[in-house]
């Protein structure tokens, strides 16, 4: 075969699944120069990034600032300076503009030059995206030629709506679709991607590569799980998921167009791993990418700060987490064994700091003022702000982000104290309900993720997982003297919150009319909490902030049989 033929017969592609950091441009740009030098290494013809890879993504309104854009610009230039050098051309995603608009582009390199730039079309308004405030619409794209094969560069939610974006380009010539994604992660997203692609393969004739983003961009994590599809609609190939990859695949063209001939086939975790390695990742790259040296948690001895001692230890190592315990007259001596306990199987630092004294003198100071009046929640959440205060004490002295540790059960219904439990920087767990609090600890200890750097072993004590949960805010306290039990409670939540369901369907399904009415009364007077809590990875379809945007005031309920 002559090398004209090859060259226009097989086309090895290089996906980058790597984990850029939000406004480095030249950090971004020094991490793509290494990944094409990697796949010149291995032979690759084209290098694909993913979207915007040289910004970050996505950056909400730093692409408003001219200064963010042309820095963004530089970086493209001198990238396509490199490809001067005979080796890969590069599909990069960076945000661009011109007399016509401010754009989410994707731009083909190669031979020293920007050979041609292909703009996204449709641009997602809903759950998590919001970039109708800051681009312009781009014009229905046509293929680019590169070394004599006509690519197809539809950008991320162009494959997912109906704007015949992938239909376009096959009418116009395309022979190879590759998708520039930032497509973030939620508990069984790789499926539901597939399953798009798979739609535009079938309505396009055309073979399609998926390339995905990868790492945590505070509440959202990129996951990565690149695949491509071939015109036959079998998976071409599968990247690993949560881990960063540049891995070369062989592209060659018959009588029925191109298939891949040599790709990996990665396994991807199950619901439980994949859960808990993007709370890793999410909280690893949240502490490493905003500079903080270590962290410190309240280890109290319950469910939800064992399972987040464990995530830090994963993701930081244990020379990073100091965990701390913080007793007053109702922790039980239960609790503070089963938090030492914990501690050391972690093998982290562990300190006890008792609030008897403070607390007693906010009681003290109080006293005149609270004459006459019953002991309740305001001396209950004295325990709990003064914790909060010693733990923020802690982390101004040694520069320690504080780790909070509220699920997404509490976050709901407002079971969590302002200024106490609720004081942190990030939140690991904040979208899960209890239940999977239970699952991702019974999971853990009995499997080490890829890329943890805590032990094997039984981290988080039996006993903690077995106990009832409780507050220990006053004697004999557990959870369910104010809340349904959890099973109950969380499927009541998620029918209110991920699926927006009326009350009477939620009744239907055998919960007490009193209790439905209950919840979604809690439900909407806590959001002023939510608007104060720290950020937390997404791991469901709506998670607080970014997915779910209700008005603090707001008189609305629902009402069974209207």
């Amino acid at each position: 075969m002559s090398q004209e033929a090859e060259l226009t017969d097989i086309l090895r592609v290089a996906i980058v699944q790597e984990n850029p950091t939000m406004g480095d441009i030249e950090g971004n740009l020094q991490l793509a120069r290494r990944a094409r030098a990697d796949a010149a290494r291995h032979g690759a013809d084209l290098v694909l990034f993913t979207e915007l890879f040289l910004s970050g993504y996505p950056p909400e309104d730093l692409v408003l600032k001219p200064a963010f854009l042309r820095a963004c610009d530089q970086a493209l230039r001198a990238l396509a300076d490199d490809t001067a050098d005979g080796g890969p051309g590069v599909i990069m995603g960076v945000p661009r503009v011109n007399d016509t608009g401010r754009f989410n582009a994707v731009v083909l390199l190669d031979g020293g030059t920007i050979v041609a730039e292909r703009y996204k079309v449709d641009l997602p308004n809903y759950s998590e995206f919001d970039e109708k405030r800051v681009f312009d619409v781009g014009p229905m794209p046509g293929p680019v030629n590169f070394r004599g094969i006509r690519l197809g560069l539809p950008i991320c939610e162009d494959i997912w709506g109906d704007f015949g974006v992938c239909e376009t380009l096959a009418e116009t010539g395309a022979e190879l679709l590759l998708v520039a994604n930032g497509s973030p992660y939620y508990r069984g997203k790789a499926d539901v991607r597939q399953q798009v692609a798979l739609r535009q393969v079938i309505e396009s004739g055309l073979p399609l590569i998926f390339a995905n983003q990868l790492g945590g961009q505070d509440e959202l994590v990129f996951d990565g799980a690149s695949f491509a599809l071939n015109a036959d609609k079998t998976l071409a190939f599968q990247m690993s998921q949560f881990e960063a990859q540049v891995v070369v695949t062989t592209w060659r063209r018959g009588a029925d167009g191109w298939s891949c001939s040599d790709g990996p086939m990665s396994r991807l975790p199950d619901v439980k791993e994949a859960d808990y390695r993007a709370c890793m990742i999410g909280l690893r790259d949240y502490v490493n990418k905003n500079g903080f040296k270590n962290v410190v948690l309240g280890l109290s001895g319950g469910i939800d700060s064992a399972l987040c001692a464990a995530l830090t230890v994963d993701a930081l190592g244990e020379e990073r987490l100091r965990a701390v315990m913080l007793p007053y007259r109702y922790t039980s001596e239960e609790s503070i064994d089963d938090a030492e306990q914990c501690a050391r199987a972690l093998g982290c630092r562990y300190d006890t700091v008792p609030i008897f004294e403070p607390v007693e003198g906010f009681s003290h100071a109080l006293s005149t003022l609270f004459e006459g009046t019953d002991e309740g929640v305001t001396e209950e959440n004295l325990q709990s702000r003064t914790r909060g205060t010693i733990l923020m004490a802690i982390s101004n002295k040694f520069g320690s982000m504080v780790v909070t540790t509220g699920n997404k059960s509490e976050m709901s219904v407002g079971y969590a104290t302002l200024y106490g439990d609720m004081n942190g920087g990030f939140n690991p767990i904040k979208d899960l309900y209890k239940m999977q609090v239970y699952d991702l600890s019974r999971w853990r200890n009995d499997n080490v993720p890829p890329g943890a750097l805590g032990p094997s072993g039984e981290v988080i004590p039996i006993n903690i997982i077995d106990k009832a949960p409780s507050a220990e805010l006053r004697p004999d306290q557990t959870d369910q003297d104010s809340l349904p039990e959890y099973p109950v409670l969380d499927d009541i939540l998620e029918c209110l919150v991920e699926k927006e369901m009326d009350l009477d369907a939620i009744v239907a399904r055998g919960h007490p009319e009193d209790v439905v009415n209950r919840i979604e009364h809690l439900l909407y007077i806590a959001e002023y909490k939510r608007r104060q809590s720290a950020p937390g990875v997404k791991i469901t379809r709506k998670n607080f902030g970014r997915d779910r945007r209700y008005p603090i005031t707001n008189r609305f309920r629902d009402r069974v049989g209207d």
